[in-house]
């Protein structure tokens, strides 16, 4: 089963992640990693951080010469800012120089320290910090070369920053390439420049601001997932890996919320056959009974507003119970267009994960000639 588990915290020494499952014989490019990391620190909002990391991967041991071994798989990123932070942060001997005692509102601040006990939330904030994304991204960007001969393809865009949308078609030819240019991932350029005048007002007034997010995966094929057991299914995994995201709070498939509006005639997607079964519209999202239908599958995430505000809200003092302001971190006013870039990782991650469940084997050439097999018996169903 594929499956990784990241470690580090924000002003750590590195984040590493190790993965496991992924089958041998795949062709790794490091560069298509690190583009991904480099699309990840981009986007207007963003905070002074990006102007000292410039993230990179290391891969430390599963492949070799390119190659993908079947052994699991380690990489590093490293945090240059560690060096203003090795005193404070060191795993041998720290000092509480920056401690936390103010708890940010809307942050894992509070309830963290109560779990585990912390009377310095820094303990809780270096972990909960959206860093840890950079790992899960360099995740998603290795286990995405295992879908690469298969067709599968990952495209994403924002659809909102706050009370800015982007109206503009994803379907229309040069959408995507509108988004790669664009400093908010918009493909509506009026839209784009309404949302950085609008980013630049919230910023003035010391807020931060959220938005949605939407990924469109297009060419997995029919059957991924299961109607058979509840946590087989794929929305649900989608959901749950999305969910698990730093700062999303709602998560829909196709159409979504939206479903719930309009008529049954008006949200099933009628079926027809010409070579293939397909659908005539994808109100679904790709996703029927748990289980791809061969549609591309289209997930949407919403992003709260960053709980770090250069205008704090009140909070209290976890020592003296006394009322304060909120500890304020360096930090984005809009981390939108990275959020996109995070949310199609995780997602890369949860249909590689399904993918190689049913095409299951421990080198990609077993992988592939069952591929081959069961997209010839079902294009004859």
């Amino acid at each position: 089963m594929l499956r990784y588990f990241t470690a580090g915290e924000t002003h750590g020494k590195c984040l590493t992640v190790i993965i496991e499952g992924m089958p041998s014989g795949v062709e790794i490019s490091l560069d298509e990693i690190n583009e991904q990391l480099a699309k990840r620190q981009q986007g207007y909002g963003r905070g002074g951080r990006m102007k000292i990391e410039k993230d990179t991967a290391e891969i430390l041991s599963g492949v070799r010469g390119g190659v993908t071994l079947g052994s699991p798989i380690a990489i590093k990123i490293e945090n240059r800012d560690w060096a203003n932070w090795e005193s404070i942060m060191g795993t041998e001997t720290a000092n509480n120089e920056k401690s936390v005692e103010c708890p940010r509102p809307g942050h894992a601040d509070l309830t963290g320290g109560m779990k585990y006990n912390h009377r310095d939330l820094r303990n809780v904030l270096e972990r909960a910090s959206a860093r840890e994304t950079a790992a899960r991204v360099a995740v998603g960007a290795l286990v995405r070369q295992v879908l690469k001969p298969f067709g599968i393809e990952f495209l994403s865009h924002v659809k909102r920053i706050g009370e800015v949308e982007d109206t503009a078609d994803f379907t229309a030819a040069d959408f995507f390439e509108k988004v790669q240019n664009s400093p908010v991932g918009f493909g509506d350029e009026n839209a784009a420049q309404k949302a950085m005048e609008y980013i630049d007002k919230i910023k003035s007034s010391g807020e931060s601001v959220g938005g949605i997010v939407e990924t469109i995966v297009k060419g997995v094929p029919a059957g991924l997932g299961s109607y058979v057991h509840y946590d087989r299914k794929l929305d649900a995994n989608l959901a749950f890996g999305v969910m698990s995201v730093q700062a999303i709070k709602g998560v829909e498939i196709g159409m979504g919320f939206g479903v719930s509006e309009i008529p049954g005639s008006k949200v099933h997607d009628e079926i027809e056959y010409s070579d293939d079964f397909h659908r005539l519209t994808n109100n679904a999202g790709g996703i029927e009974g748990g289980m791809s239908n061969g549609e591309p599958i289209i997930v949407k995430a919403a992003m709260k507003p960053i709980p770090t505000l250069y205008n704090p809200l009140r909070t209290v003092n976890i020592d003296d119970k006394s009322e304060h302001k909120a500890t304020v971190e360096r930090s984005d006013v809009c981390a939108v267009p990275a959020c996109s870039v995070v949310v199609e990782a995780v997602i890369a991650f949860e249909i590689a994960k399904a993918f190689l469940d049913k095409f299951s084997g421990d080198c990609m050439a077993d992988v592939k000639a069952y591929y081959d097999v069961y997209m010839n018996r079902i294009k004859n169903f």
